[in-house]
């Protein structure tokens, strides 16, 4: 059974252990981890793939050849800034709240994870499966230490996962896609007082922007998801004044939905690229390769049927306990897509409060905290490989 008193303190002592990423640093919280494991008597297996970026997995063995199922949350949390009333490293309580960076995002959902693991220890329950526990490194940075190395490199394969890494019980079936790149434009350096001599790397940018935008991205409605969307994150160029600026660089996010693949956009870039550079062109005689994009980061986007066993399990557990269960997609991007990329099926949930992640002040509602245990548990339980 879970224990609330037990709960809150874990979740307090979680929060006072500093794991701000940036810079990144998750040997203290693995440390804690892996002692509260080691005495539930769990198989304990700890990977790093960059100094002091520690990954940590814990193995409820009770079947053979049974199937698997994976529970994960993340150990890192955004930096802690500033503006906070109280201290963000303490895990205060006032009224019905808990107070601590990371409260919602995402030791809260740690704490749950790893109090329904102890319940089930204490209680000698005996499950259908085996039950991996992964706490993983640099969620908040794109998991390049965490969870991709794991999966990519085969040390976690189960046949299912669930990610603690939500809000308010939701259930995450749908995901947009992501792609985060760069364009670097290239023109023709002149003086200021006679551009005409020069070819202008930020008008080039201008015209490749307002192009992308007038551009008709065609997709797949989908219930539960808005629209794609297209953001300028950042524009900058150009070394004076009065210079015509020879340079240019534009990063844009792609948000895109089910039905759609980042190549069909990447295409569509490729050609308004090629039409803005044959735009612009020198005295009448030379032709400039004007643009190149570099890619920082492709999700494609992620969706799962409502009648899964996945959603039907997690479903039933929050009706048991007496929480309307509500299916999401999740405009912003998480680590489901990495489980998509290996044929893994997976969804989401977590019992953080409703816009509280990534702010000051952040807390949890002590209520959830201990419903989330408990819906946890129930699903552990009924879980059916």
């Amino acid at each position: 059974m879970v224990n609330k008193s037990r709960l809150l303190k874990l979740t307090q002592q979680l929060i006072q252990i500093n794991s701000e990423n940036p810079p990144g640093n998750e040997v203290r919280i693995v440390n804690f981890v892996r002692k509260y494991l080691l005495d539930l008597g769990l198989r304990v297996r700890v990977y790093e793939f960059k100094k002091n970026r520690p990954n940590i997995i814990g193995y409820l063995e009770k079947r053979v050849g049974k199937g698997s199922l994976l529970i994960t949350p993340h150990l890192d949390t955004v930096p802690a800034g500033k503006h906070w009333k109280v201290d963000p490293f303490l895990g205060r309580i006032i009224k019905d709240k808990i107070y601590g960076l990371g409260a919602t995002d995402c030791k809260g959902n740690l704490a749950c994870a790893l109090e329904a693991i102890n319940s089930l220890v204490e209680d000698k329950r005996i499950l259908d499966y085996n039950l991996i526990f992964a706490a993983t490194a640099d969620e908040e940075s794109g998991s390049d230490f965490g969870l991709i190395p794991l999966l990519k490199k085969k040390i976690l394969k189960p046949d299912a996962a669930l990610v603690l890494d939500a809000e308010e019980f939701e259930i995450i079936v749908n995901q947009k896609g992501l792609i985060h790149l760069k364009l670097k434009l290239e023109g023709v350096r002149a003086h200021g007082a006679s551009p005409e001599l020069g070819v202008n790397a930020i008008d080039i940018a201008m015209s490749v922007i307002k192009d992308i935008r007038a551009y008709k991205f065609p997709y797949i409605k989908n219930k539960y998801l808005k629209p794609p969307t297209i953001n300028v994150g950042s524009i900058k160029g150009g070394d004076k004044v009065n210079v015509v600026a020879d340079w240019c660089e534009v990063e844009l996010d792609f948000r895109f939905l089910p039905g759609t693949k980042a190549c069909e956009i990447l295409k569509v870039l490729k050609n308004i690229l090629k039409k803005n550079a044959r735009k612009f062109s020198l005295n009448n005689k030379i032709r400039l390769k004007t643009g190149k994009i570099e890619i920082e980061g492709i999700q494609e986007p992620y969706s799962i049927s409502e009648r899964h066993f996945l959603v039907k399990g997690l479903t039933n557990s929050l009706r048991v306990l007496g929480i309307k269960a509500c299916l999401y997609g999740s405009e912003g991007a998480t680590v489901i897509t990495f489980f998509q990329d290996q044929s893994i099926p997976a969804i989401a949930t977590g019992f953080g409060a409703r816009g509280c992640a990534h702010v000051s002040n952040e807390y949890i509602k002590l209520s959830d905290l201990y419903k989330g245990a408990q819906v946890l548990e129930n699903f552990l339980v009924n879980h059916k490989s």
